[in-house]
């Protein structure tokens, strides 16, 4: 088995680990109304304790689905209309800000824009598979 075929293996098995997380992604509100995304498994936070989805929880949400109502595709077409740029890292934040999975302010948080980029390349290169 190829070391990188190997590797691919690892990260989907943590990807179908994780999925249980990613499901009990909750929304809560704080005293602005402003809704918030909240996961145990936290990474991004603002000086107003604004909390996001990490940014493969976010892409990984998009991959299996769970943006679909939002205009976003899953699987296979995901992967392909981010290839080819007809999709970008911030239509599938802004998809996950309108399923409340994330606030607004993911939205203009350039590092958490380019993590889910990565997320999203990253899934493309899963694709690539060599037995």
């Amino acid at each position: 088995m190829k070391f990188s075929t190997l590797i691919d293996s690892v990260l989907i098995v943590a990807s179908i680990a994780l999925l249980p997380g990613i499901g009990g992604a909750q929304i809560a509100t704080n005293n602005s109304d402003k809704f918030i995304a909240i996961n145990s498994n936290n990474l991004f936070t603002d000086s107003t304790n604004v909390s996001y989805l990490k940014p493969f929880d976010a892409a990984f949400l998009a991959y299996q689905g769970n943006l679909k109502a939002q205009g976003i595709p899953s699987g296979s077409a995901l992967v392909f209309q981010y290839q080819t740029g007809s999709l970008t890292a911030l239509d599938v934040v802004k998809a996950a800000v309108n399923a409340k999975k994330l606030p607004a302010q993911a939205l203009n948080d350039t590092g958490y824009l380019n993590a889910v980029g990565w997320q999203l390349t990253s899934f493309s290169n899963t694709n690539n598979l060599s037995y």
